[in-house]
């Protein structure tokens, strides 16, 4: 599985940003999933869709804020980000896995496949 993230950029504190986490290559994951990963900090989870049913996770810290959804096509996911925050500021990749259970959604390392990663900067 190949997956493409884009969609970062600088906005201010309070507006909205949309990422896409574009998948090819063998799509069969269980869970598609976001994290993210400031200067200094270790990567944190951020949100996670199943790729069949569509059920949705998601870390408490962006719990009503982010949404996390799937393409028609179910090549893409997205992460709508709403009310962004300074406290954002990170650069946000995707990840899947085909094996990975619901327990160790929020563990970096249970994932085998990366994007490359999409900086998102919020100014205060």
């Amino acid at each position: 599985v190949q997956l493409q993230a884009s969609g970062g950029g600088l906005v201010q504190a309070g507006d909205s940003l949309r990422l896409s986490c574009a998948a090819s290559g063998r799509t069969s994951s269980r869970y598609v999933s976001w994290f993210r990963q400031a200067p200094g900090k270790e990567r944190e989870f951020v949100a996670a869709i199943k790729w069949n049913g569509g059920n949705t996770n998601y870390a408490d810290s962006v719990k009503g804020r982010f949404t996390i959804s799937r393409g028609t096509a179910k090549t893409t996911v997205y992460l709508q980000m709403n009310s962004l925050k300074p406290e954002d500021t990170a650069v946000y990749f995707c990840a899947a896995d085909s094996h990975i259970i619901l327990s160790s959604l929020s563990n970096p390392h249970a994932y085998d496949y990366w994007g490359q990663g999409t900086l998102v900067t919020v100014s205060s």
